[in-house]
């Protein structure tokens, strides 16, 4: 079931994707000198159009997912926090329970308090 939702999304993109690449197949010229006069040959690639802004989508992507990452930091901190908080409270409660049946046991005189009665 899980593979079928898969293919259900990832098809009609895939689709999507394929006919902009048929769609953006001319050439483009990205440069990377924003101060290009035209008398000094800057650095430059010749690329298809659609390259290019898939490209450009796929480093938004990263990019954003990185800075989402770098954002999300303080709750794994107190995620790791919390984590090392139950462990120690999850040993206490097991050495508790130790103690609670030692004082249960059969040979072992019972300490609990039992509340008077009342003279009503």
């Amino acid at each position: 079931m899980r593979n079928f939702l898969k293919f259900l999304v990832i098809a009609p993109l895939a689709l999507i994707f394929l006919v902009f690449a048929l769609a953006n197949r001319q050439n483009v010229v990205v440069s990377f000198d924003p101060f290009n006069g035209g008398d000094i040959p800057s650095p430059q690639l010749v690329l298809p159009l659609f390259i290019v802004l898939i490209g450009a989508a796929m480093v938004g992507v990263l990019l954003g997912g990185f800075a989402t990452w770098l954002r999300q930091g303080r709750f794994r901190k107190a995620l790791r926090e919390a984590k090392g908080q139950a462990e120690v409270l999850r040993g206490e409660n097991e050495s508790l329970r130790a103690q609670v049946k030692a004082l249960q046991a059969p040979n072992a005189p019972s300490t609990a308090l039992v509340p008077p009665r009342s003279a009503a």
